[in-house]
């Protein structure tokens, strides 16, 4: 009866793709006017086990502004309770999140294996750059960077016509690995490269021009997890010593006012900074690169999901950059060409007051190696799915984001440096 019993649990368990099955979980939207709001939701966050979407952890909360957050089903009546005690507004953006996930795949294409249209796995991408560059040998080139935790091989694709000290954009996605969109649009822009090259006029002049550095995935082991054990995983898979708590923020661990602020010391934290900066191998990797690429690397863009914004340094300070209303008028003429598609319209400024302060971050630290044009774009939505934004909506975000993308790369041909 016992073997019965376990096989029909592994039944259940491969049924939907997820170890963990957030039936029954729900998102809620909390409007904090105060200290007295922030308190409250720290208290609340001491009791019970609350998963912070945004913004990432409990201590980055800030006065007149609203929290989202994941409840396990358990605790959701404790948790309703407490708001309802204590008097704050709240609502529920997600009222089942397991229905929320399995409505994300509602894209109708029916491709077996890679498509734009779709989430794609890591296994279904990674032999998609190996496929796409052999198809385009004039266009893209593979290397391998570096290793994960896990010993996968962390792809590059360098996109653009072969040429002597070409200029370049380095652009990464998936950090975190439950923002699925964000992987989606790096394969997306590799797909209108290839597709408008020699038909598009701007495309074709930067892909003649410029270099564009693009990392498909970052964290390749934590978006594995998110496919095979918990959609809702962050951080990477690396061990830490001393605790059963896994992975460490890749986006806390940057050498750029390393766990200063905004990032945590306990590695059961979503925003642990690691034991030390660039502890990861994953991070290691990427600086590696791109200070051995530092003298052609003129833009660094990093794509995150979700709440539409544009963002620049300085995260880990609330200090300004030198180059600040540059990079504030730049940002501003970038988001008002990504609303003339679908109107959606993005917030942007630098990171510590647009969003909150967090330090360790990779667009700070490629801005303090030199490189002027250091953004962090969070893609949509603004909470409505959260992480659970459906395939239906990978076309339009990143038709727009492609137009936000050219025109930095445009922009940066003009102000070569």
């Amino acid at each position: 009866m016992l073997s019965l019993l376990v096989l029909a649990t592994v039944a259940l368990a491969s049924a939907h793709h997820h170890g963990e099955h957030f039936e029954g979980e729900k998102v809620f939207r909390v409007t904090v006017e105060d200290e007295n709001h922030i308190n409250l939701l720290q208290e609340l966050a001491s009791t019970n086990k609350i998963d912070f979407w945004k913004p990432d952890s409990v201590t980055q909360i800030k006065p007149h502004s609203t929290v989202d957050f994941r409840v396990q089903a358990n605790d959701i009546s404790t948790v309703e309770d407490f708001l309802e005690q204590n008097e704050l507004q709240y609502e529920v953006l997600i009222s089942n999140l397991r229905s929320m996930l399995e409505a994300q795949f509602d894209s109708h294409v029916r491709a077996a294996g890679h498509s734009y249209m779709k989430y794609n796995n890591w296994e279904t991408i990674e032999a998609w750059t190996k496929q796409v560059a052999s198809e385009n040998p004039n266009l893209i080139s593979r290397s391998a960077i570096g290793t994960t935790f896990e010993g996968r091989t962390m792809y590059l694709l360098k996109v653009g016509k072969p040429g002597r000290n070409k200029p370049a954009i380095f652009m990464d996605c998936g950090f975190h690995a439950r923002e699925w969109i964000s992987p989606a649009f790096c394969q997306w822009f590799v797909r209108e490269a290839v597709r408008t090259y020699g038909h598009e006029i701007h495309m074709t002049e930067f892909l003649e021009k410029l270099d564009f550095y693009v990392l498909p995935v970052f964290n390749i082991d934590g978006y594995v997890y998110t496919w095979t054990k918990n959609r809702m995983w962050r951080k990477t898979r690396s061990k830490n010593a001393g605790t059963q708590c896994i992975g460490t923020d890749p986006n806390r661990n940057f050498n750029a006012g390393w766990c200063k602020k905004g990032a945590s010391q306990n590695p059961c934290d979503e925003t642990y900074c690691g034991p030390a900066a660039e502890s990861e191998k994953e991070t290691k990797a990427l600086v590696n690169f791109i200070r051995s690429h530092l003298s052609s690397i003129k833009a660094y863009v990093t794509i995150h999901s979700y709440s539409q914004m544009m963002l620049y340094p300085y995260s880990y300070d609330y200090k300004l950059t030198p180059n600040n209303a540059e990079l504030n008028a730049l940002a501003k003429a970038t988001v008002k060409e990504l609303a003339t598609l679908h109107g959606t319209k993005y917030t942007y400024g630098p990171g510590a007051t647009t969003i909150y302060p967090a330090a360790g971050g990779s667009d700070d630290w490629a801005y303090d190696q030199g490189i002027k044009y250091s953004f962090t774009f969070e893609l949509r939505d603004k909470g409505k799915y959260g992480f659970t934004l459906p395939e239906s909506q990978i076309q339009p975000t990143c038709e727009e984001m492609m137009l936000a993308l050219k025109h930095i790369a445009g922009y940066v041909l003009e102000h070569l440096y």
